[in-house]
């Protein structure tokens, strides 16, 4: 098995925790897009759909698909509005969707600590 194989390594550890963190990573987020939407839906709490469209550079239809998945997933909540006859959609992170980022960004952290600590090991 490939992990018995990385025992064999003096960095062993540091490969291994780095692993388990990458087993932890959420699909759903770990895309360019979709954690560029949950970053900034974190730090602006809401935002519509032409401020993350062209905060992101995404087309319309690239962010409405990646919007959906989060949607379906829980992270995001939408809201539809008229301002002055005029359609109006806005997204939030839901506590699901922060808990879920906040899991995310941890998970990474780990992997960057794993390598930074194996990093210091080889030299």
């Amino acid at each position: 098995m490939m992990l018995d194989v990385l025992a064999a390594y003096p960095n062993a550890a540091h490969a291994f925790e780095a692993i388990e963190a990458l087993g932890s990573i959420d699909d759903a987020i770990h895309q360019k897009a979709r954690m560029g939407i949950m970053s900034l839906l974190l730090t602006l709490g809401e935002a519509d759909f032409k401020l993350l469209k062209e905060s992101l550079a995404l087309s319309d239809g690239n962010l409405s698909t990646h919007l959906t998945l989060l949607e379906d997933r829980g992270y995001v909540s939408c809201h539809k509005e008229f301002i002055r006859k005029k359609p109006r959609t806005s997204y939030a992170i839901t506590d699901a969707g922060r808990n879920a980022f906040l899991r995310y960004i941890a998970a990474l952290e780990r992997i960057v600590r794993a390598s930074e600590t194996a990093d210091t090991v080889i030299k």
